[in-house]
């Protein structure tokens, strides 16, 4: 009889990647929604919101680190924001819900934490961007940290669309806060170090 051989692996995976993808997909649509939905309630307001923004070196100020990545200062803002966010969230989410959630939570805290001790006197910040900045930074290194070539590839993917945005570190408009930026981006680097995961097992093989 001649020999065969066959896989261990799970049937069950295409099914489980749909149930993923339709998941993250649902958080983003609906995290975006969330934004234009602040924005027209502070609009409405007088743009009475923007007080949660992140005003520097003051103590009171750092309970605004959290509401602040959920706010803008206008409808160009968040528009500028929406996309990246909704494209860079989603592939980030389909590694999972919980994962997701406390690399997004390190960004928000370190991109705010660095705001408030770097941003210049007299400013007040606020705005996504961060956040995009910090899951860009935690797709193009995840897959080298986790040593996974898929989300390498993922990875370079990302940079080869989204690596011009590498620019806004840079402090080249006074409008902009690339304080959000860089420290977004190292809180994203940080997540991928923080929560990284090893490699996954290999098919086992059986053969007769």
């Amino acid at each position: 009889m001649g020999d065969y051989w066959t896989t261990g692996r799970d049937t069950s995976s295409t099914t489980t990647g749909g149930a993923r993808a339709l998941t993250a997909g649902i958080l983003m649509v609906s995290w975006v929604a969330l934004l234009w939905l602040l924005e027209g309630i502070d609009v409405m307001t007088g743009h009475a919101l923007d007080t949660y923004g992140i005003s520097p070196r003051e103590i009171a100020e750092l309970r605004d680190v959290v509401p602040a990545a959920f706010l803008h200062s206008g409808w160009e803002h968040v528009a500028s924001n929406s996309v990246p966010l909704l494209v860079l969230g989603f592939i980030a989410a389909l590694g999972g819900l919980r994962r997701f959630a406390a690399v997004v939570a390190t960004i928000i805290v370190i991109s705010g934490v660095g705001v408030w001790l770097t941003a210049p006197a007299y400013t007040v910040t606020l705005g996504a961007s961060g956040v995009v900045f910090g899951l860009l930074g935690y797709l193009l290194v995840r897959g080298f940290v986790d040593r996974r070539p898929w989300d390498v590839l993922i990875g370079i993917g990302v940079a080869v669309v989204y690596g011009s945005l590498l620019w806004g570190v840079l402090p080249t408009d006074s409008g902009v806060s690339w304080q959000g930026h860089l420290f977004g981006l190292a809180g994203g680097v940080a997540a991928a170090f923080f929560f990284r995961r090893p490699p996954g097992p290999r098919d086992n093989l059986v053969t007769v």
